[in-house]
């Protein structure tokens, strides 16, 4: 499934910062994403989930239990003037109630939602449709981040009652004790972490009203345009993916979306990309679809996606993935 949304670098960071300790390049990690040496170097940069999923997958296979390691190093203070937002809340409650309020901002795949169980609340991560490879680590970045953002916001560790988790126990799986200090299942319903609801009503530290009125409202005004972008590009992405074996320009693309050529070059340049970046993220993604399906033979693949010589799609797709249709398809 192709990831339309934009986020930060903030977790592409964080990975980079893990393994450079242990002396992996960067640009191992980049592989495939898109990403560059001077995108990092910016702070206003936004990425695709798909190219921050492509990093997560190169790092993945050097360390399964990656998602456990990021989130421990997500603390609020990664999600910028949300993270503001949430420290300056009146209430423990009251500050979930906004990150929920705004799933854009905190960057998260999955629905989130606060589920009362009798004095319990079930703080849950539902409705993954993302990468099918990458669900566990997902689910365990997902968890461990949202516990630290909850001890971060409280001043102090918030005592977990339980923690569930819908995927079978992994190899690692003492490693979730040191994250969820509390009785641990697995192939559960769900994906959730459990409190007492007195909680929610507990004061914050950091509590601040007016500094809160502000960022609230910064809040709500980049969310309308974080997901005005998210929609514009959405609809880029609708009408290339149509094409791909016909791919229309940057010209003929700008007319489609109704405005010139150069316009639609620099909105693509502030959401961090380019037409061509673009194009080629759909053509390997509908690349890896056909070759798993392994019904079409490479050449009819090449076709499918507007190359006029095999030997073009096979140079493009190991610039892309590192290895030929041939090996991948195997």
């Amino acid at each position: 499934m192709l990831h339309s949304h934009l986020t930060t670098l903030n977790a592409v960071a964080l990975v980079l910062d893990t393994f450079q300790a242990e002396g992996v390049a960067s640009e191992a990690l980049l592989a495939g994403s898109g990403i560059c040496g001077e995108d990092l170097s910016r702070a206003d940069t936004h990425i695709t989930t798909n190219q921050e999923m492509r990093v997560c997958a190169n790092a993945v296979a050097l360390r399964p239990d990656l998602g456990l390691e990021l989130g421990r190093r997500m603390h609020v203070s990664s999600y910028g003037m949300l993270g503001y937002a949430l420290l300056t809340s009146a209430t423990f409650g009251d500050a979930l109630r906004l990150a929920l309020r705004y799933p854009a901002l905190l960057g998260t795949l999955f629905e989130l939602s606060l589920e009362e169980d009798g004095e319990r609340v079930w703080f849950t991560a539902g409705d993954y449709r993302e990468a099918p490879a990458l669900a566990m680590f997902n689910v365990e970045l997902c968890l461990a981040s949202l516990k630290v953002i909850c001890d971060d916001l409280l001043g102090h560790p918030l005592p977990l009652l339980a923690a569930r988790f819908a995927h079978d126990a992994p190899d690692y799986h003492p490693r979730y004790a040191e994250h969820f200090p509390c009785p641990l299942q697995f192939k559960a319903s769900t994906h959730a972490f459990a409190f007492d609801r007195h909680w929610l009503k507990q004061p914050l530290p950091l509590a601040d009203a007016i500094t809160h009125q502000a960022m609230a409202e910064r809040c709500r005004k980049q969310n309308l345009e974080f997901t005005g972008r998210q929609a514009w590009l959405g609809r880029i992405r609708q009408l290339l993916t149509r094409q791909l074996n016909a791919a229309p320009g940057l010209e003929g693309l700008a007319a489609q979306m109704n405005c010139s050529a150069r316009t639609l070059r620099r909105h693509l340049h502030d959401q961090g990309c380019s037409y061509q970046e673009l194009l080629d993220e759909l053509r390997f993604e509908r690349a890896k679809q056909l070759l798993v399906q392994d019904q079409w033979p490479i050449y009819r693949i090449a076709e499918a996606l507007g190359f006029s010589e095999t030997a073009s799609f096979r140079h493009a797709f190991v610039r892309w993935s590192g290895v030929a249709p041939s090996q991948f398809r195997a």
